[in-house]
This record gives structure tokens, C-alpha cells and sequence, in this order.
């Protein structure tokens, strides 16, 4: 597996290797070990599988805060990502900032977003699929959001405000400056 750094410490792009053969391929897409040897040290202990069937879908940006922090790592099996990292500890010296991959089912990578980081991804493709792994269980008292187009975080988002598809409940999340509940 290949490990590449990002402009933010922690945050971390993998590639998995891919073996091919007239079958088609093999790609070991987790290895705790070889994780940990590049550093990346996280128990997983939930898995989400998410279906977005029209390009242009935004999700997030959501977080959880302590006690109940997730780490996680975020694949596409089918379909394209611009998926987003934004650092939320406050007293970071990159709080605010963040990470932009397109991650792709072609590309096969993948991205690592630690706790203290809100995740947020636009599709790029209709039925693009997403898993991902999370370092603790969902809690719903602990979750949290950030406005996904929040001017003061500079993301440039490949969809509009206007043509992007959210739910309700991430169309009304506050940004970042009104959001009390974070990473100390």
C-alpha cells in the first residue's frame, strides 16, 4: 500500500496495490499492519456504505465530538468523489483549513481523515458509492456540522449552492465560526 501526505499532517491518501490477471483483479484494500507501519494507527469498529444516485450530492460536513471522535478511512467502489477534510481543533495551527481529493472507483484510493476533522464529499458521478470505515459507533448526542459551502473555509466545491443536492438537515448546518461544540 502506498501512503501519501497531504498538506495537513494525518490527513493521508492510500493506494492499495492491485494485482491483475486474465480474471480480472485483486486489491487488499485494509491491512491494520501495514497501516501501522505507515503510521496510520486506527481500530475500526463500524462500516457505512452510502449510495448517492445524482452527481452534484453533497454530504456533510459532519463530525462527532469527544468522547465519541471518529477517525475514518473513505473508498469509492463505484462512482467519484471531491471529498474534503477540514481540521476543527481549535489551537491547530491548520484549524480551519483543509484537504480536497477527488477519490475515484477507477484511482482506487482512498482518504484518512482523523478525529478532529469534519468529512464532507460531492459525487461527481450519478450512482457513485461510498464506504466507509469509522474508528467508533455512531452517536447521534455527539454529532455535529459545519455548513458544507461556508465562504470563510474557501473549499471550491465542484457544484454550485444551487445545483447541489443536500439534505435538509446539511442545508440548515451552521459554519464553522457558530459552531461551539469542537476539538480542544
Amino acid at each position: 500500500m502506498k501512503v501519501i501526505e497531504t498538506g495537513i499532517p494525518d490527513v493521508k491518501v492510500l493506494i492499495p496495490s492491485r494485482f491483475d490477471d486474465v480474471r480480472g483483479f485483486l486489491s487488499e484494500t485494509y491491512r491494520r499492519s501495514a497501516l501501522a507501519e505507515a503510521g496510520v494507527d486506527m481500530e475500526f469498529v463500524q462500516e457505512n456504505d452510502s449510495l448517492s444516485t445524482r452527481k452534484g450530492t453533497v454530504r456533510g460536513l459532519h463530525l462527532q465530538i469527544p468522547p465519541r471522535a471518529q477517525a475514518k478511512i473513505v473508498r469509492v467502489v463505484r462512482g467519484a468523489i471531491f471529498d474534503v477534510a477540514v481540521d476543527v481543533r481549535r489551537g491547530s495551527p491548520t484549524f480551519g483549513r483543509h484537504v480536497a481529493v477527488e477519490i475515484t472507483a477507477d484511482q482506487r484510493n482512498q482518504l484518512v481523515v482523523p478525529a478532529g476533522f469534519a468529512h464532507g464529499f460531492c459525487t461527481l458521478e450519478p450512482n457513485t458509492h461510498v464506504v466507509y470505515k469509522m474508528t467508533d459507533y455512531y452517536a447521534p448526542d455527539h454529532e455535529r456540522g459545519i455548513r458544507w459551502d461556508d465562504p470563510a473555509l474557501a473549499i471550491p466545491w465542484p457544484v454550485s449552492a444551487g445545483d447541489a443536492v443536500l439534505s435538509e438537515r446539511d442545508h440548515s448546518l451552521p459554519p464553522l465560526s457558530e459552531v461551539t461544540e469542537l476539538f480542544e
